[in-house]
C-alpha cells in the first residue's frame, strides 16, 4: 500500500537555461518539501506560469532568445502573474544589474555561486510575504463588501426612514436631543427641520408627556425597547394630539439613542369616546328598563308565571345583568385610559379597606362555603378608596368564584421598605404557566366558558390593574396549575406610623 505523500509546501517554477543549476535548484527545493518545476527557456516559463500560476519564480538573468527581465516585464504585465513573486538568480553582481532587476519587478536578487541556507531564506521570507498579501488581499476584499453592504444598508434604512408614513425620531438617550426626524414627523408636529434638530423633547411637548416619555426611555434602556405607550404630543400649533410610541435603544456613531416610531390615533380615540357615549345613552337606559320589567315580572305583581316560566325569567335576569356589567365594565376601562375618570386620592387605613371588602364578600363567600381570613396592617395609604376598595372586591370574588367547598381565601398585608403589599391567596384550580402573562389583559380568561359559568366579563383583572398603576403600585399573579393562585399587589405607603395587628 503506497503512503499519501505530504503535501508540498509551495509551487516553486525555476527559470534558467542551465542545466546544472536547474538540478541542484529542483534536487535541494525538492528535498525541503517544495513542489518545483524547471524551464529552460524564458517563453516556456511565461506560458507555465499563465497556464498554473505558481507561488514563487526563481529566474535566470541571461538567457539566450529573452532575458529574465524580459520575462520578468511579460509575467508582471499579465493579470494572471503579475502578483507572483519574482527573484533573480545571477552571476552578474553589478548595483546596475541589481536596480535593473527590481524596476523589472523582482523582490529580490541572488548572486552565484549561491548558498543554499540563502536560498531557502529568501525563498522562505518571499513565500511569507506572498501568503501575508494574499490574506491582506482577501481582508480588504472582504472588508470592502462589508463596507458595501452597510452602505446598502444604511441607504435602505434611509429610504425607509424618509419615506415612512409614521412619525419617526432619533434622539440622544443622555440629553433628548432630536439627532433626526423622517417627513411625517415634521408633518405631524407642524415644525420644520431646523426647528426640531439639536432641540430636546422636553423644550416643544407638555410636562406630563415629557414625563411619561423619559419613563418609556428607562423601561427601553432595561428591555431594549418598549411598544405602543399612550402619549400626549404638544404640536408646534397648540394642538394635543394622542399617539402610540414604540421606542428601541440603538447606538449611532458609540452614542446611546432612541428610536421613536409614533402611530397617530387622534381619530381613533375620538370615535372611541363616541362610542362610549354612544354606549353610555343608548344602550345603559334600555337595559335599565329591561332589568326593571324582568324585576316586575319576578314580583307577580303581573301575574302567577308557571315554573317553566320562571326557570326563562331567571335565565333572562342573569343575561341582562351580565350584560350591565359588561358594559359598565367596558365603560369604566375607557374612561380609565382616556382620563375622564380621575382619582380621588385621600389619607386612610389601608387595614379599613380591607375589613369592608371582606365584609362586602362575605355573603358570596357564604353561598359558596369558602372561609375567607384576614390578617391586616394598620397602614396609612394616599389612596382612592373606592378604587382600592373596587380592586379587592374584585379579586376576592374572583377567588371566591374559583375555589371549592370549604376552602379557604386569605386576605393579607405586608409592610415591605416604602410600600405595602397586599396578597388574595386562594386553594382554587389554580392558572396554566402560559396564561400568567396575558391574564390582566382585555378578555382573557383561563377558560373561555368562564364568562357563561361564573357570570365574568373578562374585563375586571384589566380594571384593577389599571387602578393600582394610578396609585403608582403594580399588581401580579403567582400561581401552580391545580393548587391555587396568589394575587399581589403593592401601594406606596404615606410617611405615618405601621401597626400590624
Amino acid at each position: 500500500m503506497l503512503k499519501q505523500s505530504a503535501r508540498p509546501l509551495a509551487d516553486i517554477l525555476v527559470i534558467d537555461d542551465t542545466p546544472e543549476n536547474l538540478a541542484l535548484l529542483s534536487q535541494m527545493l525538492t528535498e525541503k518539501g517544495y513542489k518545483v518545476r524547471s524551464v529552460t527557456k524564458g517563453s516556456s516559463g511565461i506560458r507555465g506560469a499563465q497556464a498554473v500560476p505558481p507561488d514563487l519564480i526563481l529566474l535566470d538573468v541571461k538567457m539566450p532568445q529573452m532575458d529574465g527581465y524580459e520575462v520578468c516585464h511579460q509575467l508582471k504585465a499579465d493579470q494572471r502573474t503579475k502578483d507572483i513573486p519574482v527573484i533573480f538568480i545571477s552571476a552578474l553582481g553589478d548595483v546596475f544589474d541589481k536596480i535593473k532587476a527590481f524596476q523589472a519587478g523582482g523582490v529580490d536578487y541572488i548572486t552565484k555561486p549561491f548558498q543554499v541556507e540563502e536560498v531557502l531564506a529568501r525563498l522562505n521570507t518571499h513565500l511569507t510575504i506572498g501568503k501575508l498579501q494574499q490574506q491582506l488581499q482577501k481582508q480588504n476584499l472582504q472588508l470592502q463588501q462589508e463596507i458595501a453592504q452597510r452602505a446598502a444598508a444604511e441607504e435602505t434604512f434611509a429610504k425607509a426612514f424618509r419615506s415612512c408614513p409614521n412619525p419617526i425620531a432619533m434622539a440622544t438617550v443622555a440629553e433628548g436631543f432630536f439627532l433626526e426626524v423622517n417627513t411625517s414627523f415634521l408633518q405631524m408636529s407642524g415644525y420644520s427641520r431646523e426647528e426640531i434638530i439639536g432641540r430636546s423633547i422636553t423644550e416643544i411637548n407638555l410636562e406630563s408627556a415629557s414625563a411619561i416619555y423619559n419613563q418609556v426611555v428607562q423601561k427601553s434602556l432595561q428591555n431594549g425597547f418598549v411598544r405602543n405607550q399612550e402619549f400626549q404630543f404638544l404640536t408646534k400649533s397648540g394642538t394635543v394630539k394622542t399617539i402610540l410610541l414604540s421606542v428601541e435603544i440603538i447606538e449611532l456613531a458609540g452614542k446611546q439613542c432612541t428610536l421613536s416610531i409614533m402611530n397617530d390615533i387622534t381619530e381613533r380615540k375620538r370615535l372611541e369616546n363616541e362610542f362610549i357615549s354612544l354606549v353610555s345613552h343608548e344602550l345603559r337606559t334600555p337595559m335599565t328598563s329591561m332589568m326593571g320589567a324582568l324585576d316586575l315580572l319576578s314580583s307577580g305583581k303581573l301575574g302567577t308565571l308557571t315554573e317553566q316560566g320562571q326557570q326563562v325569567l331567571s335565565i333572562a335576569t342573569n343575561n341582562t345583568e351580565r350584560l350591565i356589567r359588561l358594559v359598565n365594565d367596558i365603560l369604566d376601562l375607557e374612561r380609565m385610559k382616556s382620563g375622564k375618570i380621575t382619582m380621588q386620592p385621600t389619607y386612610c387605613d389601608l387595614s379599613l379597606l380591607l375589613t369592608q371588602a371582606r365584609e362586602t364578600m362575605q355573603t358570596m363567600a357564604d353561598r359558596a362555603d369558602v372561609q375567607l381570613e384576614l390578617e391586616s396592617c394598620s397602614v396609612e395609604v394616599f389612596v382612592d378608596p373606592d378604587r382600592i376598595l373596587q380592586t379587592l372586591t374584585n379579586l376576592l370574588s374572583n377567588a371566591i368564584k374559583f375555589s371549592d367547598a370549604n376552602s379557604k381565601i386569605w386576605l393579607r398585608t405586608k409592610v415591605l421598605n416604602n410600600f405595602c403589599q397586599i396578597e388574595v391567596q386562594d386553594q382554587g384550580r389554580g392558572i396554566p404557566a402560559d396564561k400568567l402573562q396575558t391574564i390582566f389583559e382585555r378578555f382573557q380568561q383561563v377558560d373561555a366558558s368562564d364568562s357563561r359559568k361564573k357570570g365574568g366579563t373578562g374585563l375586571g383583572l384589566t380594571i384593577c390593574r389599571h387602578i393600582i398603576e394610578h396609585h403608582g403600585g403594580k399588581i401580579w399573579v403567582e400561581s401552580n396549575f391545580g393548587q391555587g393562585s396568589t394575587f399581589y399587589l403593592t401601594l406606596p405607603l404615606s410617611e405615618q406610623k405601621i401597626l400590624c395587628l
